[in-house]
């Protein structure tokens, strides 16, 4: 059920969630909210984005069973949202909008989306498709953990890694986030149509 622990699945799993979660690339967000006087409750949020990853991990699985899905279709699926998270980081651009009613800072925009988003959710299982869920279970433990830094020390880091410095890491993560996407369209559209040619 957890399979074993392997290093260079962990090091994948953490490096692709740290990717998709983004909180270096949240900081400018988190301090615009701050300045608008929304306050930002680090421990909340680290909570609840870890305990809404963690059940849909585990319980996503369920779900998709119910509507008939398999992991390989969704870890396709979850490529598209992956590759286009990746062109907005890239790019510059705005895909996915929030436009949602809820003006609560800690709960929206930073547990949802920023953290705890569609990206997130996908990512997890897609990459349970390919890896361990323990590797993939300790990554996300790591990520959190390093969620929690960044919120409480958010001001400190802007300063530190300038907004050049944010600009730049935004960029090399985008990159990396399409090339994970590409790779997790090609391994598992392969699966899909080797299932296809044997049910025939």
């Amino acid at each position: 059920m957890f399979g074993s622990f392997d290093f260079q699945e962990f090091l994948s799993a953490f490096i692709v969630l740290f990717a998709v979660i983004d909180i270096i690339g949240s900081i400018p967000i988190i301090l615009n909210l701050k300045q608008k006087g929304r306050n930002v409750n680090a421990n909340k949020a680290t909570f609840i984005s870890f305990a809404l990853l963690l059940g849909f991990f585990y319980a996503g699985d369920m779900m998709l069973k119910l509507f008939q899905v398999d992991i390989a279709s969704f870890a396709v699926a979850g490529a598209f949202v992956i590759f286009l998270m990746s062109l907005e980081m890239i790019l510059d651009i705005e895909i996915f909008k929030n436009q949602g009613p809820i003006k609560e800072a800690t709960l929206v925009p930073l547990v949802f989306p920023l953290l705890a988003g569609a990206g997130a959710f996908t990512t997890l299982l897609s990459l349970r498709s390919e890896y361990a869920p323990v590797n993939i279970v300790i990554a996300l433990v790591l990520n959190m953990v390093w969620v929690y830094v960044v919120l409480k020390l958010t001001d400190r880091i802007e300063r530190f890694l300038g907004k050049g410095g944010i600009y730049v890491i935004r960029k090399f993560f985008g990159i990396i986030l399409l090339a994970i996407s590409a790779r997790l369209f090609t391994a598992n559209l392969t699966l899909l149509i080797e299932q296809f040619q044997n049910l025939k």
